[in-house]
């Protein structure tokens, strides 16, 4: 009885979150890849309602589970999205796998061309795997959570499909996770979730070097930047150095810092307001999950099919891993200090931001830095003046409209100096970086 209320409210949860529309028959002709049987439909032909939901539940794991940080948050993202385009790449006519670009990665599993697939099947399959295998430490409810949305879609889409395709579907749905799964293993942030605070971290000292501002004294990660990136060009990609660090009054440092203490004594309701939305900690889907959130409402007010979602997955769940490498790169670099302890020994010794400091260095902007990178992904997608309205936090937030991708982006960067947490520099250097990262997604070669 536990187990039926569970599965229940496990649905009411994750499916309600977006509507579910059934998949309609594309009556339509269409070119099918020579590699392809003629009888497997397009993923264009399929509606995207499982994708959706398949990334709802990944939200919901993100914030149940612990050491689901920001860069790890966006490393399970990155490599489901890949699984997502890899799974369906071969139903999309003129588009590739991603297999022979992305750094270590030789190959990938190919579907049988003379066979017929149920692209829907091995999608959804796809995410099961792989998200079984990224959250392995979560919770039993949470297991029992990816079973039941597993169970609802093998069910869904064994509807009018043979036994034949239906097996064939699974198979190559849970081969491609597998495959992914292996090269994530090599990148070194494998077992991120279980060791944000490494033990064995020695913290440096130095003339404006990071100190904690609470009670956790190792920072988050501290090795994160020297993880592989999925694109080679960002593991080149350094971030420039930050202002010279300068206690003088006369100084670009000091008054960066001023301006944050300045700021924080005429903050409106306004900018208190834009920094509690994009705050996104402890318990949140976590900023990398706030954009993709984002696209994910693009998505559904396009009313997108599999392809597109894909499509706009992978470059996103990739810009997204990148970026947090990048960022947590420059971050050990600079070891900069965050603009309280800073103010704090020059300027007022009990100042508090208005957001609490997060455990690791200023400098770059991990908000800042990725949605540099999110901004120039969708604007790719869905161009430079489309406005949405942005739920990520719905309800306990009321919702905040955006004009353009770019208002979005902004309003997140300053986010973390109305906040205190910033100097703003942090945040326009890590912007306008992000940029770059998301640049280097788009010049994959995506189509044939």
């Amino acid at each position: 009885m536990k187990m039926k209320k569970y599965f229940i409210f496990i649905i009411s949860i994750v499916f309600t979150l977006t509507y579910f529309t059934s998949c309609k028959k594309n009556k339509n002709d269409v070119i099918i890849p020579e590699v392809i049987k003629q009888t497997s439909k397009p993923a264009s032909s399929y509606e995207s309602d499982f994708a959706i939901n398949w990334l709802n539940l990944h939200f919901l794991l993100i914030k149940s589970t612990p050491g689901f940080t920001p860069p790890v948050a966006a490393r399970s993202l990155g490599y489901t999205s890949l699984a997502l385009y890899e799974s369906v790449v071969y139903g999309m006519p003129g588009y590739k796998s991603l297999a022979g670009q992305l750094n270590d990665l030789s190959s990938l599993p190919a579907p049988d061309s003379t066979k017929e697939y149920n692209w829907a099947l091995v999608a959804s399959t796809s995410q099961y795997t792989l998200l079984k295998e990224l959250f392995l430490s979560t919770s039993d409810k949470n297991q029992l959570a990816i079973d039941s949305v597993r169970k609802f879609y093998e069910t869904k889409f064994k509807v009018g499909t043979s036994d034949e395709v239906v097996e064939r579907s699974i198979r190559f749905g849970a081969t491609i996770a597998s495959a992914i799964n292996e090269y994530a293993k090599t990148d070194g942030g494998v077992s991120g979730n279980t060791s944000n605070f490494p033990s064995n971290y020695v913290v440096p000292s130095g003339i404006g070097f990071w100190k904690p501002t609470g009670t956790q004294l190792i920072p988050l990660l501290p090795f994160w930047g020297k993880n592989r990136t999925m694109v080679k060009a960002n593991s080149n990609q350094i971030i420039p150095a930050p202002l010279t660090f300068s206690f003088e009054k006369n100084s670009d440092f000091f008054q960066q810092a001023k301006n944050v203490f300045e700021l924080s004594k005429i903050l409106t309701t306004e900018q208190k307001a834009i920094a509690s939305f994009f705050a996104d900690g402890t318990g949140s889907i976590t900023p990398p999950g706030h954009h993709f959130n984002v696209a994910k409402i693009l998505l559904v007010t396009d009313k997108a099919k599999l392809d597109k979602v894909a499509e706009v997955f992978v470059k996103i769940g990739i810009t997204l891993n990148d970026a947090f490498i990048s960022c947590w790169k420059a971050k050990y670099n600079y070891f900069l200090m965050r603009p309280s302890t800073y103010i704090n020994q020059t300027i007022d010794k009990s100042w508090q931001p208005f957001l609490s400091n997060p455990p690791f260095p200023d400098y770059a902007s991990g908000h800042s830095t990725s949605a540099g990178a999110t901004v120039e992904i969708l604007e790719s997608f869905f161009g430079k003046s489309v406005s949405f309205e942005d739920n990520t936090n719905s309800p306990n937030l009321p919702n905040r409209k955006f004009k353009s991708l770019e208002d979005y982006g902004q309003e997140t960067s300053n986010s973390r100096v109305y906040g205190g947490i910033h100097y703003d520099f942090s945040c326009k250097k890590g912007y306008e970086s992000g940029k770059i990262i998301g640049k280097n997604i788009l010049a994959l070669n995506f189509k044939k």
